[in-house]
């Protein structure tokens, strides 16, 4: 194992207040995995923790509350310590995100899937019975204006969000939605109570089930999927109420979302995509009759958002070489070409907004949006070829703080690269193959409501997590 010291960067954001619309009654139970996908194409392709311990007792009374009795007993550290989560075949590995060290490792059985929770601590696992939480062990906890920073084990909560086939979660800006794809009953919670049993939420169903997708945005309204079983053809856009603000049925196979900057939302369609802002629905065609993008990432530094785009409505499994850049003031959608192919797994953004695609080659893209320019291409793992199944491992990418972190299952590891540089600062040998790779910045997210936390102490919510799926159909 090569260790350096990681790359930092940091950019403060302001606290937005959200507040919650309804009574959501918690749960909890025992969860083992299952796999889960599209509700109507299953198996199609590509588809806490004890009260911390403070040397001032002024800060130990303005901090309490905050349980942490799952997690084991917390230590209090210099800085945010950010965690990095695999899955496997049985189970989720925890490591932490600068020395790749495996920190923890819970035995969970079936094909199960990692979701940001929003908070900066926890991951939600889809697994049997709905939405699982995983304490990620690493927190930020304001105080005026600083933050004091802790570490504890990760555990595997019991707490659950039900769902008999738990879909997409999409934290935004202090709010996370998840999807029920067998109900279509959506929950809406604040991030920062997502381990909170007794929290407040909103909850929606959809007319009709489907594998759906939903966003609440800063002033309250609710973007959600519209679609059956057996097609998904739109979005509705509900205010705060429940009243219809915008909507539209011209965006056939509906997949995936992101947001832009000036919380600009854009969803794929398989002519090109739907991009929502300022009350107003608008299209944006696909240069191909068949131009599908089903999944994105979009950045809060950037008006434009990276897609992928296939031609082939027929192929098993479509090997793309090109993406999509779709610009959400212009309403215009661009194509770049790449030097190889890519998989659902491959798309990211970076701080600055970068466009990021890891290849089959083996290297990390990085592409700039706003010219379309490839700027440069750096070797990370081996040339790999994507598998038909898309449950099967593959190279994955996750990015935080200027690093993207990259698993290679064909060799059991998993790599640390400075984007701006290229330079992989660190590599770790896994006891397991990776499949599926998340991440925590054990850090206070944009949005939170919890406290007030001082602009210079916190990094921002990254919306390169917010890709707008993480498979394809």
């Amino acid at each position: 194992m090569n260790t350096t010291t990681a790359p930092r960067r940091h950019r403060a954001l302001a606290v937005l207040a959200v507040l919650p619309l309804a009574l959501l009654a918690g749960c909890s139970g025992d969860a083992e995995g299952d796999p889960t996908g599209d509700a109507s194409e299953p198996t199609d392709p590509g588809e806490t923790t004890g009260t911390a311990s403070e040397s001032s007792s002024d800060e130990s009374e303005s901090e309490a509350g905050h349980d942490h009795d799952d997690a084991g007993a917390a230590t209090e550290a210099a800085a945010a310590t950010p965690r990095i989560a695999l899955t496997y075949d049985g189970g989720i590995q925890v490591l932490d995100a600068t020395t790749l060290e495996v920190i923890e490792d819970v035995e969970l059985e079936g094909f199960n899937r990692l979701n940001p929770a929003g908070d900066g601590r926890h991951l939600y696992v889809s697994t049997t019975g709905g939405f699982q939480l995983l304490d990620a062990g690493a927190w930020a906890e304001p105080h005026g204006d600083h933050s004091h920073y802790y570490t504890a084990p990760p555990a595997l909560t019991e707490q659950l969000v039900e769902a008999d086939m738990p879909g997409h979660v999409v934290p935004h800006e202090g709010r996370t939605a998840l999807f029920d794809d067998a109900t279509g009953e959506i929950v809406v919670l604040d991030s920062s109570a997502v381990a909170d049993e007794d929290a407040e939420g909103r909850t929606y169903t959809t007319p009709s089930p489907h594998h759906g997708v939903a966003l609440e945005l800063t002033d309250g309204s609710l973007v959600v999927s519209e679609g059956t079983e057996d097609a998904r053809t739109g979005i509705r856009v509900l205010d705060e109420a429940g009243e219809e603000i915008a909507a539209s049925d011209e965006c056939p196979g509906v997949h995936g979302e992101a947001t832009a900057e000036g919380e600009v939302v854009v969803i794929g369609c398989e002519d090109g995509a739907l991009v929502y802002s300022g009350g107003e629905i608008t299209h944006v065609d696909s240069p191909d009759e068949y131009g599908r993008i089903g999944n994105q990432a979009g950045s809060d530094v950037s008006p434009i958002v990276l897609g992928d785009y296939k031609t082939d409505q027929d192929a098993e499994l479509e090997r793309p070489e090109r993406v999509s850049l779709i610009d959400t003031t212009t309403g215009e959608l661009s194509l770049v070409d790449l030097p190889s192919s890519y998989s659902f797994r491959s798309l990211a953004r970076g701080d600055d907004g970068e466009a990021l695609v890891l290849g089959t080659d083996g290297n990390l893209h990085v592409i700039d949006p706003a010219t379309g320019e490839l700027t440069a291409s750096h070797p990370v793992v081996e040339p790999w070829e994507e598998p038909v199944e898309w449950q099967e491992p593959r190279p994955a990418l996750w990015v935080h703080d200027g690093t993207a972190y990259v698993t290679e299952p064909a060799t059991g590891s998993i790599h640390a690269v400075d984007i701006l540089t290229g330079e992989v600062w660190n590599t770790a040998e896994l006891e397991v193959t990776p499949n599926e790779v998340n991440g925590i910045s054990g850090n206070v997210e944009a949005g939170s409501t919890e406290f007030g936390a001082g602009e210079d102490d916190h990094e921002g919510h990254d919306h390169s997590g917010e890709t707008g799926s993480d498979h394809d159909h």
